[in-house]
């Protein structure tokens, strides 16, 4: 199957080159002088967001959200994220449906209800259409993503991207080629051991790091969680990398504080939430047992580059938009 259309890979491989004067700088960060960029570094902490956080946005059928995504950026007052490969990707004819915009915030997935017969078969034709789009979609497509990003002052950080068991050889070929046609180095992936271990050698081919995401499931020996799961997937790679979720890590019961002091030379981000303790629920900043001001504190004082993103997840009250601003608001206060 081709890669892209009226494009061979070598073609699309030339084009993502194209970006990579902007890949190449450290963390993927663009020179001041190119543009005026939206300023969310306090005390020399880099906060952000995934855009995840804003999956709430409205989704029409076979289009992008980024038009959408960057004003709910630029009005949070966000100057660096990790883009959430969905916003840039035409989103599925089952978004034409109110309830497929996103996962409900601070919703079980074990609470929601099973699909039908027919979402089952629409989510599977939605499937095949989105693996098309991966392979056939030119590198062109992806730098005019990052220009809009560059225009508005928002700087990109890393790009998400879910490695699951139905991708295949190609579509991981694909994906490596998109972050270096968005001029990022760096992929991070809610993913699996044994799909960590797949991704690896394409790790090493296009020499662009991959930080695996932990979740607070530390019983299935394939799922990451623990400190040990993640001392796997660095040992797959010198590119493999750790995106810590601190409110997992903390749902699971470990101290991000002391695997950070131990691990911060792999870690290249952390998702910031608010969960209970003991495989708990996820909670408005500051009601929960994760310790984001301390883990805050951490960065300031090691003058850590490691970024912290805000993850937006409990049930909130208001819009992302709304719900984020609180979420930023709490850290810069636990900075000030």
């Amino acid at each position: 199957m081709p890669f892209a259309s009226q494009q061979s890979r070598r073609e699309f491989g030339k084009l993502a080159l194209a970006a990579l004067p902007v890949a190449t700088l450290p963390f993927a960060s663009v020179p001041e002088a190119l543009c005026a960029r939206i300023n969310s570094t306090v005390a020399g902490v880099h906060l952000g967001t995934i855009t995840y956080s804003f999956r709430d946005l409205p989704r029409t059928p076979g289009k992008d959200n980024m038009d959408d995504l960057i004003r709910a950026l630029t009005a949070c007052g966000i100057g660096e994220i990790e883009l959430y490969s969905p916003n840039l990707e035409p989103a599925p004819a089952s978004a034409a449906k109110p309830a497929a915009s996103g996962p409900a915030y601070g919703v079980a997935r074990g609470a929601r209800t099973p699909p039908t017969p027919e979402q089952l078969a629409q989510r599977k034709a939605d499937r095949e259409a989105l693996r098309k789009f991966r392979l056939e979609t030119p590198a062109s497509y992806y730098q005019a993503i990052r220009k809009k990003l560059d225009d508005a002052g928002i700087s990109l950080f890393a790009y998400t991207l879910g490695f699951n068991a139905d991708f295949t050889d190609d579509e991981i070929e694909a994906g490596f080629l998109q972050a270096k046609a968005l001029g990022v180095d760096l992929i991070a992936s809610s993913t699996t051991l044994s799909m960590a271990q797949k991704v690896a050698p394409f790790a090493d081919k296009h020499k662009v790091r991959v930080a695996v995401h932990g979740y607070a499931n530390v019983l299935d020996p394939n799922q990451f969680g623990s400190p040990e799961s993640f001392a796997k997937a660095l040992a797959m790679s010198k590119y493999m990398r750790v995106n810590l979720d601190i409110g997992h890590f903390t749902a699971a019961n470990y101290d991000a504080v002391d695997y950070i002091k131990e691990n911060h030379e792999m870690i290249t981000h952390l998702h910031v939430k608010d969960r209970r303790n003991k495989d708990g629920v996820n909670e408005p900043f500051g009601d929960g047992d994760t310790p984001i001001k301390p883990v805050l504190r951490l960065l300031r004082d090691m003058k850590s580059p490691i970024r912290a993103f805000v993850e937006y997840e409990y049930p909130g009250m208001g819009t992302s938009v709304e719900e984020v601003t609180k979420c930023m608001e709490y850290l810069r206060s636990a900075l000030s």
